[in-house]
């Protein structure tokens, strides 16, 4: 028998808890990173930054609360514990958002540099969550129902929605920011593009 007979690994409990985790630090302290440059990024994080930038209302708050209409589609077509997984990180990410701020002070950051190494480090962290069948819920739940449905990778589809997005910002940020932002945007979704294929990482969660 060969490696690729053997039957896919599970991920225990305890490995999908602390991957959340993990995901949600990752990703909500590079969102912190894009609130201090004020930059953009796509999704529903991007409609959040958009409401933050133009109203002042908490993004934590609003990233939240942009999300629950997306959980009947999480429910429908990937099942309860995506769902609740989802569910759980969109909150993560929502509190630590705002508690990153209180543990770190950044008075300058170049907004190409939090670009790039925001972009890079949401990457990772929804690659942890998408591994373990969790997401940070709006886009990324079409994204990964587009991919598994028609076989659409989930950074490409992510991608264009994202710069669509960016596309919306163009009178609420400078010109400047707005590129950082793409360019943030672009790394994030390239990591995800070569990362998230399901023949190169083969261990599942329960559905």
């Amino acid at each position: 028998m060969t490696d690729t007979d053997l039957p896919a690994p599970r991920h225990t409990v305890y490995e999908d808890v602390l991957a959340i985790i993990t995901g949600t630090l990752f990703i909500s302290f590079a969102l912190a990173v894009f609130k201090l440059a004020g930059l953009l990024t796509g999704s529903t994080a991007g409609v959040a930054f958009l409401v933050f930038y133009t109203t002042g209302l908490p993004f934590g708050a609003v990233f939240f609360v942009i999300n629950l209409p997306f959980y009947i589609l999480a429910f429908l077509r990937m099942g309860w514990r995506f769902t609740a997984k989802t569910f759980v990180a969109v909150a993560l990410t929502s509190v630590m958002t705002e508690l990153h701020i209180r543990f770190i002070h950044i008075t300058d950051v170049n907004p190409f540099y939090a670009a790039v190494f925001g972009g890079l480090l949401m990457g990772v962290g929804f690659i942890v969550l998408f591994r373990h069948q969790a997401s940070l819920g709006g886009v990324n739940i079409l994204a990964l129902y587009v991919q598994d449905r028609y076989g659409v990778r989930a950074g490409k589809f992510q991608l264009v929605v994202d710069l669509t997005v960016l596309a919306a910002s163009f009178f609420i940020v400078s010109p400047m920011a707005l590129l950082a932002s793409v360019i943030g945007a672009c790394a994030l979704n390239m990591v995800i593009w070569i990362n998230h294929r399901h023949d190169r990482y083969i261990a599942w969660s329960a559905p």
